[in-house]
């Protein structure tokens, strides 16, 4: 099955996603690396459209795909990680839409990335701070402030 039907398969289903769900779609998305820059705008799409539910799901699919990478082809050759970097404020922006509940799981893939380095914690300590913010306010100077009203 190809990986955008493998991910938006997940739309319809109820967390906690089973850990065969989040392999088979690490799993084609790693198929798809000559298509990498479509997997990763996939998943962005994903976590801007899905359920407030299903945000940490995709956060999830975030950190297997980027761990997958760098594990089978290396950090230095891995391609997902920097393309998600792209966009990350804003990806968060949306993750953070979530259940109150579900904002300390975000925080927790959070700690691990710092943890095992696999983002700069000038990256990390940003989209840890977000967590704190009331979605829609003002952000430090150059930081995209997702507004909702606007979608």
């Amino acid at each position: 099955m190809c990986f955008f039907h493998q991910l938006f398969s997940m739309i319809e289903m109820k967390p906690p996603i089973s850990r065969a769900k989040m392999m088979s779609v690490t799993k084609s998305a790693i198929k798809a690396i000559k298509l990498y820059k479509h997997v990763v705008q996939l998943v962005e799409k994903f976590v801007k459209k899905c359920k407030p539910e299903l945000k940490v799901p995709g956060l999830y699919v975030v950190d297997s795909i980027v761990r997958q990478s760098r594990h089978q082809f290396g950090v230095d050759k891995d391609v997902f990680g920097p393309r998600f970097l792209k966009n990350f404020t804003e990806t968060f922006h949306h993750l953070y839409c979530c259940p109150e509940e579900d904002k300390t799981k975000i925080l927790r893939v959070l700690k691990l990335w710092q943890k095992n380095g696999v983002f700069e914690m000038d990256t990390i300590q940003p989209l840890m701070d977000m967590a704190h913010r009331p979605a829609g306010t003002a952000a430090a100077e150059g930081e995209y402030v997702y507004n909702s009203s606007l979608d």
